[in-house]
């Protein structure tokens, strides 16, 4: 397959990742029981680090950036398409989450899930408007970065020219 649209893939893959938590699984955790909110976050933080997930998360700043490499020759303003999306995601994405989310999802990981209500009510509302708030940035981020790939292809296509000839 192509660089160009590797590179695709992997931003629209991160972005539908980071999409999916703000519009649906933080909304669900936020309606449940607190303490099964506490445990299912706990499950899906550690669920995530696996080998399908670290392609798109570690990968994509450094398939944008070959893509950029590929078609600075060729096609100058893709280039710097795709050099713009792999630093805003590699700032905004991957290091905000490994300096953020995975800070606070470790400290979570430690916490014995409390049998009573209030106490894992107050645990995870100290928890999980800073965690949405900083995933809304990664998600916002990761969604300008797809927006960017996904111009460059546009204007690699438009041009007739592929940064694998580059």
């Amino acid at each position: 397959m192509p660089l160009a649209l590797v590179s695709l893939i992997f931003t629209g893959a991160i972005f539908g990742f980071f999409y999916a938590w703000v519009c649906s699984t933080m909304w669900g955790l936020d309606a449940a029981d607190p303490r099964v909110a506490i445990a299912a976050m706990q499950a899906m933080n550690a669920s995530v680090r696996n080998a399908v997930f670290a392609p798109a998360f570690f990968g994509t700043p450094v398939v944008l950036a070959a893509a950029a490499w590929a078609a600075w020759r060729t096609a100058r303003p893709a280039s710097l398409a795709f050099a713009t999306a792999s630093a805003i995601y590699l700032g905004f994405g991957l290091i905000l989450t490994m300096a953020v989310n995975v800070p606070m999802n470790e400290a979570l990981a430690q916490v014995a899930v409390p049998t009573d209500r209030a106490a894992a009510a107050a645990i995870w509302d100290a928890y999980s408007p800073r965690w949405q708030t900083w995933n809304v940035v990664r998600t916002a981020a990761s969604g300008l970065a797809l927006l960017l790939a996904g111009w460059a292809v546009w204007r690699l296509g438009r041009a007739g020219r592929s940064p694998e000839r580059g």
